[in-house]
């Protein structure tokens, strides 16, 4: 009989400070919460400390950390994850002082994103994070990343390349970005052509675990993992979808965004994340249920406003109304328009697909043309770019009322 052994789980205590408001500091650290179980781990307990501003040296206060070393003698905890991304110093004194794994927030992002990278982009890009985060971290001559320890389990670069010294962390970087360079130009030519094409793109973007995928596979069969878990997918999925009018328009789903989301991923993912960057509307996706909706929303607006996205129309689909009803009281001043959906029930897709048809229908110019019966691809072209509202055919031609993007404007 085959003996299976199941690998025991890490057991964690999360730490985090709290600067002026406790309940925020209490939200951050149950989502870290949720970030380390869904890296793996199990999480022990949790302290916070009252700071007006974090210990440079060790994180949190001295008294804080002998509270912690009780803590992990109570609970037979195997580490600890602070709740921000934690300096060299901090690292190495927490390590020192309390002679247990420490990691942080950043490192167990870049875990889950390690494990659920899928294509060669998000392969690329999570290395490269990860190995710029190892690079800041190491301090002094002759430290070498093994002395680091790893984040949760045994994902990411593994024992060889973490063995790597400064020199050979930049090299590999540099082959990195030559590499992703290349999956970038591909990325360009893609974009490039849908601009030929004139079909507007829509991208979804949203909080974590928001319900953009789920939203997505309503809309198409792409078969994009659905998940009730952070970081669910990693890699853009972009489907075509067929508005009510007839017209098409291309759906990109992105990356989860995340509060204190790591800047070695913004930079690493610019990519992935600038497809957003390129649409003609942005659709955000928010998790209405959700108590921590605000600070959400808040942090998907930061990092558009890091992506340099001002000026792209969006549009807010409040998901998940099947949990908190039609009817509940929900606003967002800073989106072009709102619409309250259920992706998972299919409530509301018919209003959310009549708005983006509004909001395009603003980017286009009114047409009103009589073309003759051999013209007839030029109508098609219409059709299919545009928004067709009236073709009556009379004895001397077909009469068009449309409206259509204005590069297409020469063409029909």
């Amino acid at each position: 009989m085959e003996e299976i052994l199941e690998q025991k789980k890490e057991r964690v205590i999360l730490v985090g400070v709290a600067l002026g408001d406790s309940q925020e500091a209490e939200e951050s650290l149950e989502e870290l919460k949720e970030l380390a179980e869904t890296a793996g781990a199990e999480v022990a307990g949790s302290i916070i400390q009252a700071r007006e501003q974090i210990h440079s040296g060790t994180y949190v206060g001295k008294g804080k950390i002998e509270e912690i070393r009780d803590l992990l003698f109570e609970t037979e905890a195997d580490g600890i994850v602070c709740d921000d991304e934690l300096s060299p110093a901090q690292l190495a004194n927490l390590s020192q002082t309390l002679d247990i794994k420490v990691m942080d927030r950043t490192l167990v992002i870049l875990d889950i994103f390690a494990k659920r990278a899928q294509t060669k982009e998000g392969k690329i890009q999570v290395e490269l994070a990860q190995l710029r985060y190892r690079a800041t971290k190491l301090t002094g001559k002759g430290v070498s990343l093994s002395r680091l320890g790893g984040g949760i389990g045994t994902r990411g670069p593994g024992e060889k390349k973490l063995e790597m010294d400064r020199r050979l962390i930049r090299t590999r970087i540099s082959h990195l970005k030559t590499e992703l360079a290349g999956v970038i130009k591909h990325r360009e030519v893609q974009r490039k052509q849908r601009q030929k094409n004139h079909t507007p793109v829509v991208c979804i973007v949203g909080y974590t675990n928001a319900g953009k995928s789920t939203l997505l596979n309503h809309f198409t069969d792409a078969g994009v993992l659905e998940e009730d878990q952070l970081f669910a997918t990693l890699d853009p999925t972009t489907k075509s979808v067929e508005l009510n009018s007839g017209q098409t328009v291309l759906m990109t789903d992105t990356v989860g965004f995340i509060r204190k989301l790591p800047h070695h991923l913004v930079d690493a993912f610019k990519s992935t994340l600038e497809e957003a960057k390129y649409s003609d509307i942005i659709l955000h996706v928010v998790d209405c249920s959700n108590p921590f909706m605000e600070q959400q929303m808040e942090a998907v607006y930061e990092t558009l406003g890091q992506l340099g996205i001002k000026d792209t129309p969006v549009i807010t689909a409040f998901n998940k109304i099947d949990r908190t009803g039609k009817n509940s009281l929900l606003k967002d001043v800073r989106a072009d328009e709102t619409v309250k959906i259920s992706a998972k029930e299919g409530t509301g897709i018919s209003d959310l697909l009549r708005v983006i048809e509004d909001v395009l229908k603003k980017q286009k110019i009114y047409l009103e043309k009589k073309y003759g019966y051999d013209e007839a691809g030029k109508i098609q072209a219409i059709r299919t770019h545009g928004q067709l509202l009236k073709e009556e055919y009379r004895e001397d031609g077909i009469y068009v009322e449309a409206y259509i993007p204005k590069e297409i404007l020469g063409m029909v």
